[in-house]
């Protein structure tokens, strides 16, 4: 690899030029553990729409020269759909003071190079600086330790998410269908992390 990495956040439309670039990332990142997720490209870039209409969403892209090789994306909760704000709700806490995290997704070849941590500092700082946020969240798909389908020596994230302030909140729970590799549309459990956002950084 010769190519240096650049971090550059992206606001509302300014996600356009992109999409295709980020419905690949999503599918090729995701069909891995622990996801195992089937995506189809038309169907990503419906997704990945609604971030570019919504003013407020952030999608954070790294490049390898001209190559998009990681993206990373946030909106405020409100924005998205109803299955999201509920475990919010039913915890009594008000989804318009949260912001969601929907994804980070990077090639393996430029992991372990500090591009996690630029994704989550720009995020942050986005939803900070938006002034009318206390909490930033994300969910992450629940899987058995003992899952024979996860590759040896895999190294899961949560010492990561912890590093950066999160905590796990058990029974604040998300159940969303998708389809997996092998055994066609499942619905699966996810997770929410948290962390109180600070005025300041």
């Amino acid at each position: 690899m010769t190519a240096s990495l650049t971090v550059t956040a992206l606001r509302g439309q300014q996600l356009l030029p992109f999409l295709d670039d980020v419905a690949r990332l999503r599918i090729a990142v995701f069909n891995d553990w622990p996801y195992l997720y089937q995506g189809e490209p038309d169907r990503e870039r419906d997704y990945l729409r609604i971030y570019a209409a919504t003013t407020d969403a952030l999608c954070v892209i790294a490049r390898a020269g001209d190559e998009v090789v990681g993206a990373s994306t946030g909106l405020p909760l409100v924005e998205d759909g109803p299955a999201l704000r509920k475990p919010f709700e039913d915890a009594g806490v008000d989804p318009a003071r949260v912001f969601y995290f929907g994804e980070s997704v990077l090639l393996p070849a430029w992991r372990g190079q500090g591009v996690g941590h630029a994704f989550f500092d720009a995020r942050e700082a986005h939803a900070r600086a938006l002034g009318r946020f206390a909490l930033t969240a994300f969910c992450a798909v629940d899987r058995v330790e003992d899952d024979p389908r996860q590759p040896a020596g895999q190294r899961r994230n949560d010492a990561f998410w912890r590093k950066r302030g999160y905590t796990r909140q058990p029974g604040m729970t998300v159940h969303l269908r998708w389809n997996e590799a092998g055994h066609g549309e499942v619905e699966h459990p996810l997770t929410f992390w948290t962390r109180p956002l600070e005025a300041t950084a």
